[in-house]
């Protein structure tokens, strides 16, 4: 059997024999170059981080393009920090999962440091604002979910925890953003170094959206006193302080028990998962699917890394925009979605399992290819159709890739604008498109409410996905019984009408009463949801080359 965290230089052969990849360089070696000039560092150290971003720092270690390791900042778990980096030297075995039942297995050494960013960790805390003061950082990437850049409520006012932030300070702030903040603005105050913030969390226009969360708490702090308006020019100078968009693409669920246990009988140690307190299932491997996608806009005032040798696509803001909302907004995301809010309210526990429902495969075709791609640009970069394509036949079907619609429903609130909005925006806003024709848009969002019920096609109490908006939401639709004959548009009518959830009124587009009807047949009994999908299917399906 061979561990993690043994010698991979001079025990090569082990890792061979267990079909394990191992890196050429100097683990130790690198570790110091990163504490003498350091890169790169990443903010949220889970599983997409583990499978996509230290896949790239590592081929550019061995290509000689990259000088340090990453330096992993953890904003949420403590334990992945202590049990899943320091336990095992902060190395990854990452594995490919591919159709056929192969597995592609390799050992990254790429990770330098790991930190967990909360100031009740003084000395991770500490370090990280010594790393942030050095010139040499170029380049700071996050996969920390929607969730992480979310200042406000439901309503749109700040909540508690950013306003909190905002009164007290740059001193021991409590959310990740009033974190970054700070670390910034140790940066300015120790010479003004340019740098790069780079969102690769799975939503578009994410570098917009980090820009406008750390000017938020900037300017709060700015009108209380605690920065000057220097500080205010130095985050909002691109020559100073860049916020490129990118584009990721790479379906990374949580480390699986079968794939565990081909490990372990491949003669690997440390399959074992870790559950955490906090509900964070990580292990010391990571699984994958092949296909992967990361296009990112050439942004970068301090320099970088030469990504493009590890396969990423640099390219102009544009570009990034279109292939971002090509995949966020009709080819991949919606689609997923989908899957998600019916698979959770028809009882999947894997969306690989929901391919094989002849119904949610032709919805999520309706949604795909009649709705989404008539109104989608062609980056030119990846072609739409064909990833549509492979996305269906290819990438969900793999029995490999253990995704669950519990794992991607999470957060589904924060996902709604741009996943589903998007697309209605440009029904409403382009000639020769209405809106008011689209059909399974409008009923996947009516599913989600049903969704937000807690209770499945069968009647019975189910758990939804952990969502910041849970709450505020469930108060619309959690006392509404099957067959129950309700007031559909008095439960429905706030939340349809709110455009922080969909960008727009969706009365006002021709969309609400759409809504609301479907919502009334799901709600009929038993079963339902079933009838009302074959229903629409029926009656409102088009045909797809």
């Amino acid at each position: 059997m061979v561990k993690l965290s043994d010698d991979y230089l001079n025990n090569k052969a082990a890792f061979e024999q267990a079909g394990i990849k191992v890196p050429t360089y100097d683990q130790a070696a690198l570790k110091q170059a990163t504490a003498d000039h350091p890169r790169w560092v990443h903010f949220g150290g889970g599983n997409l981080f583990r499978a996509f971003h230290a896949a790239i720092a590592n081929t550019l270690i061995e290509k000689g393009e990259l000088d340090s390791g990453v330096i992993v900042g953890e904003t949420y778990d403590d334990d992945v920090v202590k049990d899943i980096y320091q336990a095992y030297n902060n190395r990854i075995l990452r594995v490919v999962t591919k159709a056929d039942g192969n597995f592609d297995k390799e050992l990254f050494a790429s990770v330098a440091e790991a930190y967990f960013f909360n100031p009740s960790h003084e000395d991770d805390w500490n370090n990280l604002f010594d790393v942030f003061k050095k010139d040499s950082l170029q380049v700071v990437t996050f996969s920390i979910t929607e969730k992480g850049y979310n200042l406000r409520t439901v309503n749109g006012d700040l909540n508690d925890l950013t306003k909190a932030d905002i009164a007290n300070g740059p001193e021991k702030p409590k959310g990740n953003m009033a974190g970054l903040v700070s670390l910034l603005l140790a940066r300015f105050n120790n010479g003004k170094a340019p740098l790069a913030l780079l969102s690769t969390d799975n939503f578009s226009q994410n570098g917009d959206r980090l820009k406008e969360s750390v000017l938020t708490i900037a300017k709060g702090w700015q009108e209380n006193g605690f920065v000057g308006a220097d500080f205010l020019a130095y985050l909002q100078d691109p020559q100073q302080i860049s916020f490129p968009l990118s584009m990721i693409d790479r379906i990374t669920p949580n480390p699986a028990e079968a794939v565990g246990d081909k490990l372990a009988a491949a003669g690997f140690e440390d399959h074992e998962i870790v559950h955490t307190p906090k509900h964070t299932n990580i292990a010391p491997f990571t699984n994958t699917e092949e296909a992967h996608y990361l296009v990112v806009e050439d942004a970068f005032p301090n320099g970088r890394p030469k990504f493009e040798d590890a396969g990423v696509i640099v390219t102009d803001r544009d570009t990034v925009n279109d292939a971002d909302e090509m995949k966020v907004t009709t080819c991949l995301n919606p689609l997923h979605t989908a899957l998600a809010i019916f698979g959770s309210v028809l009882g999947f526990d894997s969306i690989a399992k929901e391919l094989q429902n002849k119904d949610l495969v032709a919805l999520i075709k309706q949604i795909g290819y009649v709705e989404g791609l008539p109104v989608v640009t062609d980056p030119k970069v990846i072609n739409p159709k064909d990833f549509i394509n492979q996305l269906v036949t290819k990438r969900l079907p793999n029995p490999y890739i253990p995704d669950t619609p519990q794992r991607i429903a999470t957060d589904t609130s924060q996902k709604i604008p741009v996943r589903y909005g998007v697309t209605i925006k440009h029904y409403d806003e382009r000639d020769g498109f209405d809106p008011a024709t689209l059909e399974f848009i409008p009923l996947t969002i009516a599913a989600w409410f049903r969704y937000l019920m807690a209770v499945n096609d069968e009647g019975a109490s189910f758990e939804p996905s952990p969502d910041p908006m849970m709450a505020d939401l469930q108060k619309y639709v959690g006392d509404i019984k099957l067959g129950d004959d309700v007031d559909v548009h008095a439960h429905l009518k706030d939340v349809l009408t709110n455009t922080s959830i969909f960008g727009q009124d969706l009365y006002a587009v021709g969309l609400g009463e759409k809504v609301e009807n479907y919502f009334k047949q799901m709600i009929a009994g038993k079963g339902a949801i079933v009838a009302t999908l074959e229903k629409a299917l029926a009656d409102h399906a088009q045909a797809v080359d």
